[in-house]
């Protein structure tokens, strides 16, 4: 499995994931949120690859919706963003 990140603007990305069936999904990152679960300490591509890490060790990414911004996460996976937190380095 491959996850392909490509930047569309400040808070856009467009995330290609190929597996046996290939996906993709646009996800939103707000400057606010970046700061809120990395202090800055990584890149928002960076966030964005962690966060399809961890939506992939759950489920499929057939079932990872096709848009989204990154805190819908949190709404299935209450510990996402804890688990974000203590990836990052501080």
């Amino acid at each position: 499995m491959s996850i392909d990140i490509k930047a569309q603007s400040d808070v856009t990305f467009a995330v290609t994931i190929t597996a046996s069936t290939r996906t993709s999904h646009i996800v939103t990152v707000s400057d606010e949120y970046h700061h809120t679960l990395t202090k800055g300490v990584i890149s928002k591509e960076q966030l964005v690859a962690l966060s399809f890490d961890f939506l992939l060790a759950r489920e499929p990414n057939t079932s990872i919706l096709a848009c989204f911004e990154l805190p819908v996460i949190a709404r299935y996976f209450p510990e996402y963003e804890s688990d974000i937190v203590a990836l990052c380095p501080s």
